[in-house]
């Protein structure tokens, strides 16, 4: 691991720095508050980063306690987020918000997965369900499937497949974006750009409407 380069300041801002201000750090808890991943998964999500760099990152974020290597069935390891790690979901969603205020580069690369969607989308649905909202739903896009669960008032959004879902949600990416950046409304974007299979009558109704709520605050606070 190489010696990263410190503030060293007194100012807890220069401290978080210290830990997640160097080039791809936020963008891989980013990606890791989609679940644990392998090494493959982060480095394929993030494009562009070289396979050495990604292993400084990683063993830097595990020595400053955000991160953790686990041992996985037949061998393989898993990248994992940290109880202190998680306390950064809602820093990339303000950070994501912010983000939203300024245009998108010309030429722009779309990331290797989506397992990038899963914080922003579960920190606005977090921030907006209703506290009876119960339900488990596969939730695909572009075909890569993410379960997005809402139980006694906690929202979780993590990539992979589910058993026995109550509802079942499919569209893409970019209709998806553009309805949660308001170049689409709602409505058109439930009915040109979403299959839906309900396997628990009324859950589909709960998933959209959680949907639109967090939609409409992404909305609002990127627009304010």
């Amino acid at each position: 691991m190489t010696g990263l380069r410190r503030y060293a300041l007194l100012c807890p801002i220069g401290r978080a720095l210290d830990r997640v201000g160097d080039r791809w750090t936020l963008l891989i808890l980013r990606d890791l508050h989609a679940g644990p991943a392998r090494f493959s998964e982060l480095q394929a999500g993030l494009k562009g980063i070289a396979p050495n760099l990604l292993t400084d990152r990683l063993n830097q974020l595990i020595a400053d306690g955000l991160v953790e290597k686990r041992n996985a069935e037949h061998g393989v390891s898993l990248y994992a987020l940290t109880a202190l790690g998680g306390r950064t979901r809602d820093l990339l969603f303000e950070l994501a918000m912010f983000g939203g205020r300024f245009a998108a580069d010309a030429e722009v690369r779309r990331p290797g997965n989506l397992r990038t969607i899963a914080v922003t989308l579960e920190t606005a649905c977090q921030r907006v369900v209703q506290p009876d909202a119960s339900f488990v739903a596969r939730f695909e896009v572009d075909g890569e499937p993410f379960t997005l669960t809402a139980d006694d008032g906690r929202v979780t959004m993590r990539a992979g497949e589910t058993d026995a879902p109550d509802v079942e949600m499919a569209t893409s990416y970019e209709p998806m974006i553009a309805a949660s950046e308001g170049e689409m409304d709602m409505e058109k974007f439930v009915r040109e750009h979403v299959r839906l299979v309900t396997h628990t009558p009324g859950k589909d109704r709960e998933l959209l409407d959680l949907l639109g709520g967090a939609m409409r605050l992404i909305d609002a606070i990127a627009g304010s």
